[in-house]
């Protein structure tokens, strides 16, 4: 059994990254696995736990999470009768599918190959928000075949790859289809379920050498039930805080934070 002087840090990093996480997903409405995953590889190499399948392991685990902060979304969106579920049956199959895909490509390669797909396209999700404009349109209705599956299949290949549930993709994905910014947010709720699902019974089965204790697969969990717990309780106040001001500065503050964050990832890995 590790020590204490080994779990206290690591506990104590966790309800951090979880707390920090809540209030951010609360009050920008982003998916927690943009936060998650950095923050759980930053805190982990820096506790000693690096190798070459840490970033598995922080993806892993940011997925199971989504499990159930998802189903939790996507109810209480559902209950305000803002999920399109029309959308959720159509890209559904595609998106399960793509993200078993993207959940074995993920086991298969190097923490630096994930470190770099995650660093590029969070790099690319804070200049979108950064930048990105309500109006931007490219078309007046969701896509219909092949160009719908050609998007789902993107979404949760690449959201499996990053520990992420399909809302930083997905959202501006609707939006650019005139779907209302608030039926995007909910709807893309329910694709953490059909991403994170496969995703997690694929890490299950991937054996990670040297990760942190309490891993099973490529699944911390220590990391899981605190950032759950944590998450859980701040969430609310990240929503209470979106109501209590005004939300757009922060969330080009929180873009410029991302972008330097992917930055960083991939200054990693190029070795600077």
């Amino acid at each position: 059994m590790p020590e204490l002087s080994v779990l206290l840090p690591m506990l104590v990093a966790l309800i951090v990254i979880g707390a920090f996480a809540g209030v951010i997903g609360g009050l920008l409405g982003v998916g927690g696995g943009i936060v998650l995953v950095p923050a759980f590889f930053y805190a982990f190499d820096h506790l000693g736990y690096g190798g070459n399948r840490l970033m598995q392991v922080c993806v892993a685990t940011s997925m199971a999470t989504i499990v159930i902060t998802s189903l939790r979304s996507v109810s209480a969106h559902n209950r305000k009768g803002a999920v399109d579920w029309e959308v959720l049956k159509t890209w559904g199959p595609t998106l399960v599918i793509s993200a078993a895909i993207g959940t074995f490509v993920a086991g298969q390669v190097s923490s630096m190959t994930l470190q770099a797909v995650f660093g590029t396209l969070a790099g690319l999700a804070g200049l979108w928000m950064a930048f990105g404009r309500d109006h931007w349109r490219l078309g007046d209705a969701m896509p219909g075949q092949p160009v719908r599956s050609g998007l789902a299949g993107a979404v949760g290949f690449f959201s499996a790859m990053m520990g992420i549930g399909g809302g930083t993709f997905g959202v501006p994905l609707m939006t650019l289809y005139a779907m209302p910014i608030h039926r995007a947010v909910a709807t893309a709720s329910g694709f953490g379920i059909l991403i994170a699902v496969p995703a997690v019974l694929g890490f299950l089965l991937l054996p990670v050498a040297g990760a942190p204790p309490y891993t099973v697969g490529a699944i911390n969990l220590p990391a899981f039930l605190v950032v759950i717990g944590t998450t859980l309780l701040t969430t609310p106040l990240g929503v209470r805080l979106a109501h209590a001001m005004n939300p757009k500065p922060l969330k080009r503050a929180f873009a410029i934070f991302l972008t330097l964050v992917a930055l960083n990832m991939l200054r990693k890995v190029l070795g600077w």
